[in-house]
């Protein structure tokens, strides 16, 4: 059982990812298959994760989350309270605006609310970071993963649940409101207590203290590689997983099917994963537990074959959701425990964001081409393409890839 004081780690840190990504859900999940239903075409679709581009460039500003702030309200306490009120403030104003006529208003608004969340996103896994030990983050990114979880099968299956019985306006204001309640522990939270250490203090901060964070991060051992991997497996699974969306409309599943479907199963199945990847890290360690959830990977990107082939009965598109969900429950559990161990406390939001960077730019490029890739090789041709690059990632780990935690004053220098 979590001692007291790691349990209300523990809450706190499940509620800010259930606050944080419903929205992102929302742009990555629910609307997507909202806009497909209105005919928007699968080259359309690919660009359309491009409105959260942000969290590709959010590594440049994360310097100066980690180094300014309003101290009295707590160093990363204040940065999240304030993109979290305004990306509230965004998804009440997207609600007065309709589809049919404000839909490039609205997505330069979602482009907006994605640079809000991105930021946002900084400053709330460097609180993770500041508040974990190294024999916590396993447990710990469980927690991520589930409350993430949560804040998906709100943001995604639920919005869509939501959106096709509410409609537009009501479904954005609820979705609002839930944020404000999830952000609530945060509120009652003493940073200044829990932390376990600050943002270090430079006396000078120009171009060469900038640039120097980021090349200390590049001369730890095997950073580079482990960008890759992480980059390479994004774009596997982002690949794959954009245009399984539309295959799910093209099999003429309706709006609440799909959002049951990807937003409940899938997202229990990604909680299940999560809670599993939690406790076979501290015994497996992290090599052998990214291994295992990397096959696991494989496996589900192959299932995506099933409903190609004519298998598209409901209960094998749940096998299918159930392989895949899981696996990506157990891979971000062990990855995101990995990112932390390669994160220095001094500049936490740095570099915890610079490598979240490289998975939202593998995940974004290959959504992007996704459906131009569909129209030229086929739904078939995309899953093949995805299986090449996990299996890249997979050798890669086997071969090359040796797990270490950052070296501070508060630990050891250890390997998994």
């Amino acid at each position: 059982m979590p001692s007291p004081k790691l349990s209300s780690k523990l809450i706190l840190l499940g509620s800010l990812y259930i606050s944080q990504l419903m929205p992102f859900w929302f742009l990555s999940e629910a609307l997507p298959v909202l806009l497909r239903q209105q005919g928007l075409p699968l080259e359309a679709l690919g660009l359309l994760p491009l409105v959260a581009i942000a969290s590709i460039f959010k590594f440049l500003w994360a310097p100066l989350i980690d180094r300014y702030s309003i101290q009295r309200w707590g160093h990363y306490r204040f940065w999240i309270i304030t993109f979290q009120a305004i990306v509230m403030l965004i998804t009440f104003a997207c609600s007065a605006l309709s589809l049919d006529e404000h839909l490039p208003l609205i997505l330069l608004s979602l482009f907006l609310l994605g640079i809000g969340c991105a930021s946002q996103d900084i400053a709330t896994d460097a609180l993770a970071l500041q508040l974990l030990r190294p024999e916590e983050r396993g447990v710990g990114n469980a927690v991520q993963g589930v409350g993430g979880s949560i804040g998906k099968m709100i943001g995604g299956g639920g919005m869509l649940i939501m959106l096709n019985r509410w409609g537009w306006k009501l479904s954005l204001i609820a979705l609002a409101i839930l944020m404000l309640i999830a952000l609530l522990p945060l509120l009652l939270f003493d940073e200044s207590r829990d932390v376990r250490a600050t943002p270090k203090e430079i006396s000078s901060f120009g171009l060469n203290e900038y640039l120097d964070i980021f090349r200390g991060f590049y001369r730890q051992p095997n950073a580079k590689l482990w960008l890759v991997i992480i980059a390479l497996y994004a774009a596997a699974h982002s690949l794959s997983f954009t245009m399984f969306r539309p295959l799910l409309v093209d099999l003429e599943l309706s709006i609440s099917e799909i959002g049951s479907l990807l937003g409940i199963l899938g997202t229990g199945m990604t909680m299940i994963g999560a809670s599993i990847a939690g406790v076979i890290i501290s015994r497996w360690g992290r090599r052998r537990s990214l291994l295992i959830a990397s096959t696991l990977a494989l496996l589900g990107i192959l299932t995506y074959f099933l409903p190609t082939f004519g298998y598209s009965q409901l209960w094998v598109l749940r096998v299918i959701v159930g392989v895949v969900f899981l696996s990506l429950g157990a891979i971000g559990t062990t990855s995101f425990t990995i990112m932390m161990d390669k994160s220095r406390f001094e500049t936490a939001g740095t570099d915890y964001t610079l490598q979240t960077s490289f998975i939202a730019i593998g995940g974004i490029i290959a959504a992007a081409f996704s459906g131009i890739l569909a129209n030229q090789i086929g739904y078939r041709g995309v899953f093949s393409s995805s299986a090449l690059l996990l299996i890249a990632c997979i050798i890669l780990i086997a071969k090359y890839f040796q797990p270490t935690v950052y070296k501070c004053s508060a630990d050891s220098d250890l390997r998994f």
